[in-house]
């Protein structure tokens, strides 16, 4: 088959219609001095590779409604999965280690603010999820709307989230269970066979790592049957949520909202409501976030629920409300029956009962503690072997971890191989290290996120009605289109002008964020030229955000759509980046080596075998088939002094 056609016509710039040029003037091209055979070689080479890098994911209503994996889940599934993967952390450590270091009774609106912030990202979410209702979350999300090389990023980052996540909550539940027995299995392991390296535990949990593969190997026995463990454990962890509540009314003292300084010991801030300032209610909320973290689990079951497009928006906004009622109730009850400077940083809610006399609520609390911890392990082990199955299904990972068993109808291998790594890391790692780690993929997913709702929703949709406009996308032409007030659809000139935006948005928002972070002191100090950057990107900020709605929207028509557009998704990128910011120089350091082993397995692996490479491929081929269909591009290729053997071969490579 003839492909040159289609590199001259696609690569060298050559027009396609009557103005053709002829044989000679395409040998002359090819012959100068200043282009050579290898010039033009490297050209197509890069041009090829830059495009593989932007392929994007073709889903149609064909493949969404075809699925080797069983759709099963129900709306309460899913809402009970998200509740499971979230509700845990904030109730059993977060509030009471918040509310003693850092926001004081004030750990309420520390809740609140994250809440809110969590809300705007599960509301993406929920957009994304009606749109694409696929296995794999953010990524399927990125690799539709962005392009391939993004997609595995994010990925990439979310196995990162999950493995750690998942590591973690496992290794606190060997520590919880090993507290209730009297630390007597810590004390036995760690005499038996002590670990003497640094960075690694004192010892090997086995505890840690034959529970992480029995909930592994629950998982792969199915969905449904992992989900009716997860509804019970859930179940049993809202219900010792509102025995605290409840218990905890009648032994609270509003008082301890208002203590006076001299009451207060020293470190412990100024008392009262807010006894560390606003400043530590801004500080408490940036952790309080991460005890959100866990509803994204819900759109990775997009191609096992049942109805996925009510389903998944309804799912994602009922358990973060459920959460922060809890997080609220149970933040409330503990401030309100113990000091908060008396709180107890690891456990404090059995603290908080232990400290009023009361041992059976105390050992309740273990007992939903436990269940609790069981349904966030559920809940991070759950989306882990999805995302495996996504991407090996794509070919960007290795193919046999996402073969779908006959049998459970579940990706088998990659279940098992998921909770054996994660399994291995909770039974060899001190986790302290390295659990901030999980924080810094999944708030680089949540904006990801809300960057592709802002792109979708302004993109020119094949459904749309077209206006009648030509203009490329020029210097002049941007300008005048920067606060549209003609145009009614969306066009080619629009969209690209919105992708932009969303880019030059999310560099204002690195620039406001690290202004903020970087230069605090400055600030505090009213320095004119830290206040001086601050308002510049804060008027960069809005008046990206004021043209980017001025722009027409695609009449798409969709089960859920984030309201508020482009506002709601833009403070999301700005909270999420601003927290980003928030993680220690460590964190960053981590996440690069991740990332860079991932870009290894990319470009020595996912790049070749995507499955979107090859078809590009049959549309190459198709395309050509046209070419050398159509008598009025009949040329002849004699003189072009170039060996087509050369370079034909060349066209699957990246393609």
């Amino acid at each position: 088959m003839n492909y040159l056609n289609d590199y001259i016509a696609d690569y060298a710039r050559v027009p396609s219609n009557e103005d053709l040029p002829n044989t000679q003037m395409l040998s002359d091209i090819f012959n100068t001095e200043s282009v050579t055979e290898n010039m033009v070689h490297v050209k197509l080479k890069f041009r090829q590779f830059t495009s593989a890098l932007r392929r994007k994911k073709e889903i149609s209503s064909t493949v969404l409604s075809e699925s080797k994996l069983i759709r099963c889940l129900s709306t309460l599934d899913l809402t009970a999965l998200g509740i499971g993967s979230t509700l845990g952390v904030g109730v059993y450590v977060l509030a009471g280690e918040v509310s003693k270091t850092t926001a004081g009774p004030a750990v309420i609106i520390s809740f609140l603010i994250a809440a809110i912030a969590s809300i705007f990202a599960g509301l993406c979410y929920a957009e994304f999820g009606a749109r694409v209702p696929k296995a794999g979350s953010a990524y399927v999300y990125s690799y539709v709307c962005v392009g391939e090389f993004i997609a595995f990023i994010i990925g990439w980052n979310l196995l990162l989230e999950y493995i750690i996540g998942s590591a973690s909550v496992v290794k606190g539940l060997s520590t919880y269970t090993d507290a209730l027995i009297g630390k007597r299995m810590g004390t036995y392991l760690n005499d038996t066979i002590p670990m003497n390296v640094d960075y690694l535990a004192d010892y090997p949990d086995v505890f840690a790592f034959f529970v992480t593969i029995l909930f592994s190997t629950a998982l792969a026995f199915g969905a449904k049957e992992s989900s009716l463990f997860n509804n019970i454990f859930t179940l049993v962890n809202l219900c010792v949520v509102i025995f605290v509540i409840v218990a905890g009314v009648f032994k609270a003292h509003p008082s301890n909202w208002t203590l006076k300084k001299s009451t207060i010991p020293d470190g412990y801030g100024k008392g009262g409501f807010a006894p560390y300032g606003i400043s530590g209610i801004v500080k408490g909320a940036a952790k309080c976030f991460y005890g959100f973290i866990g509803f994204d689990c819900v759109a990775t079951a997009g191609e096992e629920a049942q109805s996925p497009q009510r389903s998944i928006p309804i799912a994602v906004v009922s358990s973060l409300l459920v959460v922060f009622l809890a997080y609220c109730g149970v933040s409330t009850v503990l401030t309100m029956m113990l000091p908060y400077y008396l709180q107890d940083t690891d456990a404090p809610l059995p603290h908080v009962f232990d400290s009023v006399g009361w041992t059976i609520p105390k050992y309740i609390v273990s007992v939903g503690a436990m269940a609790g911890l069981c349904s966030s392990l559920l809940g991070a082990l759950y989306p882990l072997p999805r995302i495996i199955y996504a991407m090996s299904s794509d070919g960007l990972l290795f193919q046999f971890m996402g073969k779908i068993h006959p049998k459970f109808n579940t990706p088998l291998y990659g279940t098992l191989a998921a909770g054996v790594f994660t399994g291995i890391l909770a039974a060899l790692l001190d986790l302290d290290r390295l659990v901030s780690m999980m924080s810094i993929g999944t708030l680089l997913a949540y904006s990801m996120v809300a960057s592709c709702v802002l792109i979708l929703r302004y993109e020119e949709g094949k459904s749309d009605k077209k206006d009648e406009d030509s203009r490329d996308l020029t210097l002049i032409n941007v300008f005048k289109q920067m606060f549209n007030t003609k145009l009614k659809n969306p066009t080619s000139l629009t969209a690209r002008l919105v992708m932009i935006q969303v880019v030059a948005y999310v560099l204002w928002c690195i620039g406001f964020t690290s202004t903020i972070v970087f230069c605090e002191k400055q600030l505090q100090n009213r320095e004119s030229w830290a206040i001086g950057m601050l308002v510049v990107f804060g008027i960069l900020l809005c008046v990206t955000l004021m043209s980017i709605q001025t722009q027409p929207t695609s009449n798409v028509k969709l089960t859920f759509s984030v309201p508020l557009v482009p506002w709601l998704p833009g403070i999301s990128i700005l909270i999420n980046i601003y927290l980003m910011l928030q993680l220690s120089p460590l964190t960053w350091i981590q996440f690069t080596i991740w990332i860079f082993i991932g870009l290894i397995i990319y470009f020595c692996y996912g790049i070749f075998n995507s499955n979107e490479r090859y078809t590009n491929i049959a549309s190459i081929s198709s395309k050509n088939c046209l070419v050398n269909n159509e008598k009025s591009r009949k040329i002849s290729y004699q003189d072009i002094k170039l060996n087509e053997a050369n370079y034909v071969p060349k066209i699957a490579q990246f393609s």
